[in-house]
């Protein structure tokens, strides 16, 4: 139930701080020279979401008790010119009836299209982008700065089991699906910006249509490997009083010392349930956005939000507006997860020597694993000691 609550608490911040009702309030605007109709400055306040005054447009609306006649310009419309008839529609006064009857067909006019747009290709981009840079940048100075973590006096030569084969192909079948959906995630946010330039639009328009095939096809290896990971390791990450001890001693990274650890030490708890937790939430809304009609999300996380907190978030979301909220929450923790994967791979990799070898082929050096994860070795020996004495 906590992580529930800190999950509504940040969303709920994030769409507070995004929200254009908090942005600042437009200078006023000359409209005379049109006629009291809105002006360049109007569009562009809008469009910088800027506080404006639309009592102009939302109160124009047309008087069918001025209806010209019949045989006059606009005696079909019973004295609504199309402009009339649209504002009415933007500002909710009228109640349109559809041919085509639909989930999103009644709606004529969505408003926050612009709001997404300008989140989703400034923020979202700029500062997961960032991160991303960010994380590779430090990781490469901590190894020229610490260089890699050795096995102390060298291997011993002889291995002991560390992942059964089913361990590594519920943890290669997430690890690959992942980073096959963080790169086409990256092409379909950022290939706009990035790629067009490079390739053409035309080389684009392929990649990225194969990207989004790829990304939605892939989800589902991805959320079997994580079910996968959870079932057969969630025993061995509780979190208990000796992860306190490996958190203070830097887990043996910054100094020489190798604290005490049982099969996962406090640095690997803290990579599951990151993965987890954030896992579990970038595949709802993923999920939203592949079933945007048979599966909104935040309606009702706003009304959950709004009991909780006293806030006042809107709980009445046409379809556009969910898939515009589970786009920008689905980037974001996306993101997250890839600055966490990225530390993850370079310890896994050449940041500790042997590393590896526990996902490569399940088997690890002796010494390598009585350095880091003592406690593991202590009772997997004493188990064998009990099979061999029976």
């Amino acid at each position: 139930m906590n992580i529930k609550l800190l999950g509504a608490a940040v969303l709920a911040m994030a769409t507070l701080l995004c929200n254009p009702a908090l942005a600042e309030e437009a200078p006023a605007v000359d409209r005379t020279s049109t006629g009291g109709a809105q002006t360049l400055e109007d569009i562009m306040a809008r469009q910088e979401q800027l506080k404006i005054d639309e009592s102009f447009r939302s109160e124009n609306l047309g008087n069918p008790d001025n209806a010209a006649p019949t045989s006059g310009q606009l005696g079909t419309l019973g004295g609504r010119s199309d402009a009339d008839v649209w504002r009415s529609v933007r500002y909710n006064k009228i109640d349109p009836t559809v041919q085509s009857p639909g989930p999103a067909n009644g709606v004529m006019i969505q408003g926050e299209g612009i709001a997404w747009y300008k989140l989703r290709e400034g923020p979202v981009i700029t500062y997961g982008g960032g991160a991303i840079l960010g994380i590779i940048a430090l990781l490469a100075v901590f190894y020229f700065v610490r260089g890699r973590i050795k096995i102390d006096g060298g291997p011993a030569g002889t291995t002991i089991e560390r992942f059964k084969a089913i361990e590594r192909f519920g943890h290669w079948l997430l690890a690959g699906s992942f980073i096959a959906l963080a790169l086409t995630g990256l092409i379909t946010l950022m290939g706009r910006t990035f790629l067009i330039p490079v390739l053409g639009p035309d080389a684009f328009a392929t990649l990225a249509a194969g990207s989004k095939w790829l990304h939605n096809n892939v989800a589902w290896a991805f959320m079997l490997g994580l079910v996968m990971t959870f079932v057969m390791w969630v025993a061995h990450n509780i979190p208990n009083k000796l992860d306190w001890q490996w958190l203070k001693a830097g887990g043996g990274i910054f100094t020489k010392g190798h604290p005490s650890a049982k099969k996962f030490n406090a640095g690997q708890k803290i990579i599951f349930w990151t993965v987890m937790v954030l896992g579990f939430s970038v595949s709802l809304s993923g999920l939203s956005l592949l079933f945007p009609f048979q599966m909104p999300m935040f309606s009702d996380t706003f009304g959950v939000i709004n009991s909780v907190l006293g806030t006042d978030l809107p709980t009445a979301l046409a379809p556009h507006e969910e898939m515009q909220y589970a786009n920008i929450w689905h980037s974001i923790v996306a993101f997250v997860m890839m600055v966490a994967i990225i530390a993850h791979i370079y310890i896994g990799s050449v940041g500790m020597e042997g590393a590896f070898d526990a996902m490569g082929n399940g088997e690890v050096d002796i010494e390598w694993a009585r350095q880091h994860h003592d406690l593991w070795v202590a009772e997997v020996e004493a188990k064998q000691g009990k099979g061999e004495s029976s």
